[in-house]
């Protein structure tokens, strides 16, 4: 029965660690917004194309793990539980398997809800003249989800003389509108590039 339980917390902490690596491309974000280290932002974006199988495995590995901690007990396995006599530790127990579940659950979801990480730094701006409002239209490369989006709407929005902001990870695009009386172009893409996101393009406002 201890390999079965052995095997049981083996799974759940391998079911862990692949909803953690599944989720790595967009937790990173804002682990850099929250460290200071905007740079990094973007640095797991590569693995975002393996991030359907690893949450294939992480589904696979923990429903696995349940199954192991629910099937009936051999003859031979309850006979030396008996012998044993002694209660399961906390790791050995099913609180522990489905917190570990709940934990997966959590990382998986991560994209849906990161934007409540992100503050709202959306900039007062006095308007003096409405011809000084300009539309910058980006393509960038490394978005990956709603996380990537928040981080480089964010990074735009620190520069002062930006009205607002948006990114979209499926169209690779970034829309952002300024008062050229208080910023140029060249500055907010600086401000976008330091992210760790690369903006490749600056697209016609037509």
């Amino acid at each position: 029965m201890n390999t079965k339980k052995s095997n049981s917390n083996k799974l759940a902490g391998a079911g862990m660690l692949s909803a953690i690596v599944a989720s790595l491309c967009c937790i990173t974000p804002v682990l850099a917004l929250i460290s200071g280290a905007s740079g990094a932002a973007s640095a797991f974006s590569w693995m975002e194309p393996f991030r359907p199988y690893l949450i294939g495995l992480t589904i696979l590995v923990l429903g696995f793990a349940w199954y192991q901690k629910q099937k009936p007990g051999t003859a031979e396995e309850i006979q030396c539980d008996c012998e044993e006599d002694e209660k399961p530790s906390f790791w050995q127990s099913k609180m522990f398997l489905g917190i570990v579940t709940a934990f997966a659950i959590l990382m998986l979801a991560f994209p849906y809800y990161s934007s409540v990480f992100y503050p709202n730094n959306k900039n007062e701006v006095t308007i003096v003249n409405q011809s000084d409002i300009q539309t910058l239209n980006l393509r960038i490369e490394g978005m990956t989800c709603d996380a990537c989006d928040s981080h480089i709407a964010h990074a735009a929005l620190e520069v002062d003389g930006v009205i607002d902001a948006t990114a979209d990870y499926k169209t690779g695009k970034a829309v952002v509108k300024f008062d050229k009386s208080k910023t140029v172009a060249d500055k907010i893409i600086k401000s976008i590039d330091a992210t760790g996101y690369k903006v490749v393009k600056q697209i016609p406002d037509n």
